[in-house]
């Protein structure tokens, strides 16, 4: 358990739990600020706040869907954003843009809020914050889902782990053979150690993993409320009142696992879907799982053949606001149990209070 008393670090805690001790203090110590200025002087750089879903869980024990995924209630959300409001400057891809092609510059403690896949809670719940707030962010989506009302691919093995009948979950493909016990927490750790494990591997065998999964557990991919894609109408009305799209693919594959002509067809075709059904031409990508392995230069190169003027990966990280990696932009994860103390932490010096990425695109505890 993590002491709440400011300024006393118990040694026995863990790496993890002392950092956010470590946070909480310099919160609520008021030294934060100081800090920004500080690391603003010796390092200005440009973040890009990375989230996924928005949503208000009454009861996580019952949620049968993948909870990494989830970066923050929306009462985390409305914080979050008042805090970059009062201590950052909110800027645009476009706005990057334009200063790597000679516009002006940004400013210091420039700032970017992104979400991926494209879920309906972005709509829902995250799109009336900030435009309560007067704030833009981009919404990176994968073009197959818009409309479909589907779940993802992977957040429909994370359910089917869930709710199966099985007793075992059994991949002779990723050397798996687990028992599966009734309880809700456990399947749920069960199916993130295989969605781990599955992303090693290359697209076909993924695809055929999932696939064989939801006949023997006859469970074939459904539409359900607690998961659904956001549709072409949502986009537009978002597009609308200042908010922009990118891609995140056509179908949410790991870009660097597809041969040459199913890598063009992912990144080519999601443009041509945005350009042909948005009113403003996507400018920006982001690599689906986004690791070190989810992209390599044959993905940027072909990003840039496609039309974008650059792309995000899921690497934790700042850029450089004089030459930043225009095609490997680094973010900042965003997770729900990041309270406003943490997150005011991060935001101030990522390299102490952020994660360090593994390679499938999850975070590791400990610092950037």
């Amino acid at each position: 358990m993590i002491s709440t008393t400011v300024g006393v670090i118990d040694p026995t805690q863990s790496k993890e739990a002392k950092r956010i001790q470590l946070a909480r203090w310099c919160y609520r110590a008021g030294i934060l600020p100081s800090l920004q200025a500080l690391r603003r002087w010796l390092r200005p750089n440009l973040r890009i706040l990375a989230y996924h879903r928005v949503l208000d869980i009454a009861d996580f024990s019952t949620f049968q869907f993948d909870l990494d995924v989830v970066s923050a209630s929306p009462r985390q959300f409305r914080e979050q954003l008042m805090f970059v409001q009062r201590r950052f400057k909110p800027v645009s891809f476009r706005a990057l843009f334009d200063a790597l092609d000679g516009g002006p510059p940004l400013p210091a403690d420039a700032i970017m809020i992104t979400f991926d896949d494209g879920y309906d809670d972005n709509y829902r719940v995250a799109f009336p914050i900030l435009r309560e707030l007067g704030l833009s962010a981009m919404f990176f989506v994968s073009t197959g889902q818009i409309d479909s009302g589907m779940p993802f691919a992977y957040d429909w093995l994370v359910h089917m782990v869930c709710v199966t009948d099985a007793d075992r979950v059994t991949v002779p493909e990723l050397a798996i053979d687990w028992p599966l016990p009734r309880e809700l927490l456990q399947r749920r750790r069960i199916a993130g150690a295989l969605l781990d494990a599955l992303k090693r591997v290359d697209d076909v065998k993924q695809q055929a993993v999932i696939n064989r999964l939801q006949r023997e557990w006859n469970m074939p991919v459904a539409q359900h409320p607690d998961c659904r894609p956001m549709n072409w109408d949502q986009l537009r009305e978002m597009q609308a009142h200042g908010m922009e799209i990118g891609s995140h693919g056509v179908q949410h594959r790991m870009l660097a696992k597809l041969s040459t002509d199913e890598l063009v067809r992912e990144i080519a075709g999601s443009k041509t879907a945005l350009d042909t059904h948005l009113d403003a031409p996507a400018e920006a990508i982001s690599y689906p799982v986004g690791g070190f392995d989810a992209y390599d230069q044959q993905v940027m190169d072909i990003a840039k053949e496609a039309g974008f003027k650059g792309a995000c990966n899921y690497i934790a990280g700042t850029n450089s606001l004089s030459s930043p990696s225009r095609y490997a932009l680094s973010r900042l994860p965003v997770e729900r149990e990041m309270e406003i103390d943490w997150f005011s932490a991060l935001t101030t010096l990522p390299e102490v209070f952020g994660y360090a990425s593994l390679s499938n695109g999850g975070q590791r505890k400990g610092p950037v």
